[in-house]
């Protein structure tokens, strides 16, 4: 599809949501906000779509500086979002570090957003393979399992809405689902949107610092950049080896500094303390 032909179709999608957002919510839309090129996107579809929104960004606080002073500098009307708890305190509440299987920090300081509304968000299949296994529109249920929907779902009438929709579920549209990063980037360009100084100094994706999705490399080159964060988390990590937290790893008696290094690694907790112990054997 060209760029002008996704444009329309994601708009269409929009505007045949809104009925749909409306029932759910007075507000309508909640647009979730990122930052990112692809939220801008989103942001300016919905824009032109003429729907009822509100956008909201849910702040970790473990955001890059730079991304956080172009959302207030360019998109003051976003709605920011402080957690009651910080990434660092949530360290020490729960004895561990997030991990690509067990992502707590999305779910604590992200995913609760949006609930009981029709959400809109800027995922796209191009991203990557787990996010082309997604639909362009789910129902995420309050257990957090995502639901199939019935492919008429905004042509169904509120009875049938309501057999299909609880209270508490999120139903959430991706209207950029089948675009390119060309379609993005084209978009942003031909619309003249400023966007986050970090896509031009080598970033191609901008998240949490040290996400554990992100590949190996970009982990430690965000490291690098931002050694306040690195020894935040290790002060962090430390307090809560203190308090009697990572349980998993006190065989290892392991220091904080080596239990950053092991979630920087991507290497599992076996693997990497096996080899760190070989090392120290070797050492002595």
């Amino acid at each position: 599809m060209s760029l002008r032909s996704n444009i329309d179709y994601s708009i269409d999608l929009i505007r045949r949501a809104e009925p749909l957002a409306l029932k759910m919510s007075p507000d309508g839309f909640h647009v979730a906000f990122s930052g990112g090129k692809d939220s801008q996107v989103l942001l300016e579809l919905v824009k032109m779509a003429g729907v009822k929104y509100t956008a909201h960004m849910q702040v970790t606080t473990i955001d890059p500086p730079e991304l956080m002073h172009f959302v207030r500098t360019h998109y003051p009307d976003v709605v920011l979002h402080r957690p009651e708890v910080n990434f660092y305190k949530l360290i020490e509440k729960k004895g561990s570090l997030p991990t690509r299987g067990v992502r707590w920090c999305c779910q604590v300081l992200k995913e609760h957003a949006g609930v009981g509304m029709v959400t809109l968000v800027g995922v796209r299949a191009a991203e990557s393979t787990k996010r082309a296994r997604r639909q362009e529109v789910e129902r995420i249920h309050r257990n957090k399992k995502k639901r199939k929907l019935p492919a008429d779902l905004f042509e169904m009438n509120e009875e049938r809405i309501h057999q299909c929709v609880g209270g508490k579920d999120k139903i959430v549209v991706s209207p950029i689902f089948h675009w390119s990063d060309a379609d993005v980037w084209n978009f942003i360009r031909g619309n003249g949107l400023p966007y986050c100084e970090l896509y031009d100094q080598g970033w191609l994706r901008i998240g949490c610092v040290g996400c554990p999705m992100a590949r190996k490399k970009e982990r430690f080159i965000s490291m690098k950049r931002y050694p306040g964060i690195k020894r935040s988390i290790i002060r962090s990590i430390s307090r809560s080896l203190f308090a009697g937290g990572f349980q998993s790893l006190q065989e290892y008696d392991a220091t904080a500094e080596e239990i950053f290094n092991w979630w920087m690694s991507n290497k599992s907790i076996k693997t990497f303390f096996g080899m760190l112990r070989n090392q120290k054997e070797l050492e002595l």
